[in-house]
């Protein structure tokens, strides 16, 4: 632990997860830079974290997990999910099930007609190129070089090439680049991985570049709270080692501390709504009333399907057959420990008439009660769907000025019609799916959603019974130029100078997938635009 009494940065940032490692490895960059990275949870050493299949360890696992909850949820027949996010070097990226996804290029287009100027899909592309190294090569849509490395699966199964001529049958198309020209289709995700080991973002981006004089790297740190004069970001107070620190910056504190911990801090510091903070007993310092809202994210139902074939659960519950799996992975880093979350997906639209995919399937070769529970040990695989661009709005809530305390978390999954709409369509297509050849041959029996389950109320009734998140939580530093708007579309937080956010919660509406590249992006268009604005002394907030 350095003594940061005499030391100043020019950049502090909060939080080493997907974003907050492509901060800190482009602001270092510059020698004459002076970074900070401050990370709650321990070093990335846990080797569990490595290997792909690992996250049934990471995740619920308080060693890497934040194993945060919600409140009960209305739309869920009151039910309380488990929320987990990354509590460690390289944060949820070092615990996600390294699906990588992007969205559509209609998401970004929609942030910019929002008044995000500069987050249209052609400008950010070149964010998502810069940091991938495709297995594949370069083209138009993929960059090679960069520190993300983004590979093919290393295992495939019969049934999984099942689902995809199943859904090709239902005219659903093959695709095999969900993030080429376009996302509509079924096919084998890719995965950010490198020959057979996970590729966090604390890999990509920290592992590189660790021994830079200029950037200083400090894990087991609680950040309490932003340090605010005459409204501007002057540093952060945090704790690590049972001591309290004060590190100063003068140039930007910039949080990266994600969807739920991002705000909360905003709300610590005494930036958010003012009413709340008072109730919460914080002084407030700025009173801006979007911090915590618009909290979105993607609400997968589970449907699991006994199987007439062995699946995955026969071989982890079988000693003999655990063994080759752990050699095969040790030998010649292939076979099921590099398998990601999901094998196979699907993007498709619930409705004809509609312009682009609206939901997307995880299609597993195994069944479990939930991610960090072990396997059945009966035959059986796993679909989830979920909806892509859910209406519903929930909020983040900060209670106590204790930074200790975790911040309330109020999704309000499945408030609006077309959401439960949407839903119930996706869990029909998924037995859709299952009753279309060459799938049904593999379909001993529905086990969940269940037969009894016929009329949309049924399904409705199922998912608010069963479903639960599928960890993609956003927006609750929402980008804009609207009064409820957070952070301006340079990510700088509105009304407070030298500060500002970049992670999935400044994102206006959720990506149309999964949203750790998205996440990846920001950070790397952050790290172009706070680089771009110290060099012409744009530095103020809106």
């Amino acid at each position: 632990m350095a003594d940061f009494a005499n030391v100043s940065f020019d950049y502090i940032v909060v939080g080493a997860g997907s974003a907050g490692c492509a901060l800190a490895n482009r602001l270092s960059a510059d020698a004459r830079n002076k970074v900070l990275l401050l990370e709650a949870g321990p070093p990335d050493t846990y080797p569990w974290i490595h290997i792909p299949v690992g996250y049934f360890k990471t995740m619920h696992n308080p060693r890497t997990d934040w194993c945060l909850r919600t409140e009960p949820d209305p739309g869920l027949a009151g039910r309380s999910l488990a929320w987990p996010r990354g509590r460690v070097l390289g944060g949820s990226s070092a615990i996600n099930g390294l699906l990588y996804i992007r969205g559509q290029p209609a998401d970004y287009d929609q942030w910019r007609q929002l008044g995000c100027a500069g987050w249209a899909f052609d400008d950010v592309l070149p964010y998502f190129k810069h940091a991938e190294d495709q297995e594949r090569g370069a083209d138009a849509f993929h960059g090679t070089g960069g520190p993300l490395a983004v590979s093919d699966m290393r295992v495939r199964r019969d049934i999984c090439d099942a689902y995809i001529e199943a859904a090709a049958a239902l005219g659903i198309p093959r695709n095999d680049d969900f993030n080429g020209a376009t996302q509509e289709g079924a096919g084998y995700f890719q995965l950010t991985a490198r020959n057979g080991r996970r590729c966090s973002a604390a890999v990509a981006y920290l592992r590189p570049v660790r021994n830079r004089p200029n950037l200083a790297i400090v894990t087991g740190a609680l950040v309490h709270r932003v340090l605010i004069e005459k409204r501007r970001a002057k540093g952060v107070l945090f704790e690590a080692g049972g001591t309290l620190h004060q590190a100063s910056a003068h140039g930007e504190v910039i949080l990266a501390a994600g969807a739920v911990h991002s705000p909360h801090l905003l709300a610590l510091s005494g930036i958010g709504p003012g009413a709340r903070l008072a109730r919460a007993g914080i002084e407030i310092v700025h009173d801006l009333q979007g911090v915590g809202e618009n909290l979105q994210d993607h609400l997968q139902a589970r449907a699991v399907y006994a199987c007439t074939r062995p699946t995955l659960n026969n071989e982890v519950n079988n000693p003999f057959l655990k063994l080759k799996i752990g050699l095969d992975y040790i030998l010649f880093r292939r076979g099921p420990m590099t398998m990601g979350a999901s094998q196979v997906a699907i993007f498709a639209r619930s409705e004809p008439a509609l312009d682009t995919p609206d939901i997307q399937f995880h299609i597993q070769p195994l069944s479990s009660d939930e991610p960090g529970k072990g396997l059945h040990r009966y035959p059986a695989f796993t679909a989830s769907v979920c909806q892509l661009r859910p209406e519903s709005r929930g909020r983040i809530e900060t209670v106590s000025p204790d930074p200790s305390r975790p911040p309330v978390i109020h999704p309000n999954y499945l408030s609006t019609p077309k959401d439960r709409q949407v839903i119930v369509a996706g869990m029909r297509l998924s037995r859709r799916l299952c009753e279309t050849a060459p799938l049904r041959d593999f379909v001993k029996a529905e086990l969940v959603p269940g037969p009894d389950v016929r009329t949309d109320a049924d399904f409705l009734a199922n998912a608010q019974q069963t479903a639960t998140t599928i960890y993609h939580p956003a927006g609750t530093c929402r980008m804009g130029i609207d009064p409820l708007a957070v952070v301006d579309p340079r990510l700088r937080v509105i009304g407070i100078d030298g500060l500002r956010v970049a992670d999935a919660s400044i994102m206006p509406t959720l990506v149309s997938g999964n949203t750790n590249a998205p996440a990846i992006m920001i950070g790397e268009k952050a790290s172009a635009m706070i680089l771009e604005d110290c060099a012409t002394g744009l530095v103020r907030a809106a």
